[in-house]
């Protein structure tokens, strides 16, 4: 289960990324995007992709491997997105069944929710923390790497313990070509909150293939090589801890 501390802070490319070099090492891998919000079903192959067509372009599986349950076009919550369209809500029962089906057929399913990990899809407040208790999964938390980011870190990580959920991993989704002072402080700080080193910071997009990028942004847990040691000394060596 991948999520975020919030809106923005990159989970669809880190999806991508676990993605990529699960398949480059010949698993079986299928995505899931319970809900999307933000795009009605016309938008489809539109100049707006949806989180499944960009996990899609950027991992290299096919079509039938990835799986979007719900589209609502406000850009919403999934619940208020629904309420708003006057569609049903996600059923989180059948979504849960439908994961388990494909988990059967694949040796890695990664499933995207939408927002932070308390979210409501449906007026019952069901969340996809419910969903990752449902079907078993551990949780790929995704953060930012600035200002504000250690409050949102400690309450998704807090509310992961308070729900007994595994947590797989914290990731920063996009580690900036200049970070500033909060961002390098923040290096050690979000270790501090996960008790545990970090899984992962991912570069920008650019010109590197994007396998490449994955490899180098995410820890050998996940397939890739990025040594979060490493990534502190030299964050320090570049910057120095006050510059």
């Amino acid at each position: 289960m991948v999520t975020g501390t919030g809106i923005g802070v990159g989970k669809t490319v880190v999806a991508a990324a676990v993605a990529v070099l699960a398949h480059e090492r010949g698993l079986r891998v299928a995505y899931v995007k319970p809900a999307q919000t933000g795009l009605d079903y016309g938008a489809i192959g539109g100049a707006q992709l949806s989180d499944a067509e960009v996990v899609n372009s950027l991992s290299g599986l096919g079509m039938s491997d990835t799986h979007e349950f719900a589209r609502y076009p406000d850009p919403l919550s999934p619940a208020a997105a629904a309420r708003t369209s006057g569609w049903p809500t996600l059923d989180m029962g059948k979504a849960a069944a439908r994961i388990r089906v494909l988990a059967r057929d694949n040796q890695l399913v990664i499933v995207e929710g939408a927002g932070g990990l308390l979210v409501r899809y449906d007026d019952d407040g069901a969340t996809i923390a419910d969903l990752a208790r449902a079907v078993e999964a551990p949780v790929l938390v995704v953060t930012s790497a600035g200002l504000g980011t250690l409050n949102h870190t400690a309450l998704t990580l807090e509310a992961l313990a308070h729900r007994g959920l595994d947590l797989a991993g914290l990731v920063i989704g996009a580690w900036p070509a200049h970070p500033d002072l909060a961002a390098r402080s923040n290096v050690t700080d979000l270790e501090m909150l996960a008790a545990r080193p970090l899984s992962g910071a991912l570069m920008a997009l650019g010109s590197k293939p994007f396998a490449l990028l994955a490899s180098a942004g995410l820890a050998p847990a996940f397939g890739g090589r990025f040594d979060p040691a490493d990534f502190r000394a030299t964050v320090l060596a570049a910057y120095g801890p006050g510059s």
